[in-house]
């Protein structure tokens, strides 16, 4: 369920978890999109390059060949770079904009390739004008492939590392990271909203009725295990609480020592 106010969404998810986020503006998706006409131009120059060299079969193949490379390039470089990058092409990373589920649900690969697909609608008469009076006119900031794939783009919050002594992630056995290739999946899976949600339960989790403690920390387990599926043996112990106490400390040990690496 979704509701829309001032310039943000919320969203509840079907487990009962509610946030919100603030919804990227016309003027941020324009920068993000001239970033990524930029890049795009650039493969396609390279492939300009490389094409010639089927030019002896004739100038109609070479001709075709292009048009085509043209299009896969084109539609190819969002579908792939939004699925690599959980909602992301280059543009949006640099703007902090993300594509995402407008139910909060996980974002398909199927709702990447109908919102790229769709760009030739959005694109018309001339530079996105169909997509940018849309995205104007629609209270989530939608272009026509955003409606047709159910999906929004959001501007991602950059979250202050709390005070880990706070969080209380005390120095226990973390389970998790005996399986390493698993622990660095969930630490790339992680979103930034997921962690603020679990950064609060943890803070506030004394101040809470014991059956509503329960609850949502079952609810954020369950988050967290739908992202990387653990072997049992390495999860059957661990109470809902532990679980995200450890799926937090791999996300936020992780970062704070980037943080660390850039500092010195």
């Amino acid at each position: 369920m979704t509701a829309v106010t001032a310039n943000a969404v919320m969203i509840e998810t079907p487990e009962g978890v509610r946030f919100a986020l603030p919804l990227a503006g016309a003027v941020a998706r324009f920068l993000a999109l001239l970033i990524d006409l930029a890049a795009i131009s650039t493969i396609t120059a390279a492939f300009d390059k490389i094409a010639p060299v089927v030019g002896w079969v004739s100038p109609d193949s070479m001709a075709a060949l292009s048009v085509l490379g043209y299009f896969v390039i084109t539609i190819g470089y969002g579908i792939v770079f939004e699925w690599m990058w959980h909602g992301q092409t280059l543009g949006k990373r640099v703007l902090s904009i993300k594509v995402m589920d407008a139910n909060g649900l996980k974002l398909q690969a199927s709702q990447i390739a109908v919102r790229n697909l769709m760009r030739a609608v959005d694109s018309l008469p001339g530079p996105y004008l169909v997509g940018g009076m849309a995205v104007l006119l629609t209270k989530r900031h939608q272009r026509l492939g955003d409606i047709v794939a159910n999906t929004i783009v959001v501007q991602q919050r950059r979250p202050v590392l709390p005070d880990l002594l706070r969080l209380n992630l005390d120095d226990k056995f973390n389970s998790l990271t005996s399986v390493p290739h698993l622990a660095a999946r969930l630490r790339q899976q992680i979103t930034p909203e997921l962690v603020e949600l679990a950064c609060q339960a943890l803070l506030r989790r004394d101040k809470l009725a014991p059956d509503v403690k329960l609850e949502i920390f079952r609810l954020l387990a369950d988050r967290f295990r739908a992202l990387v599926k653990f072997p049992d043996e390495v999860t059957a112990a661990l109470t809902d609480e532990r679980y995200v106490r450890n799926a937090l400390q791999i996300a936020l040990t992780s970062a704070v020592t980037r943080k660390a690496r850039v500092t010195r």
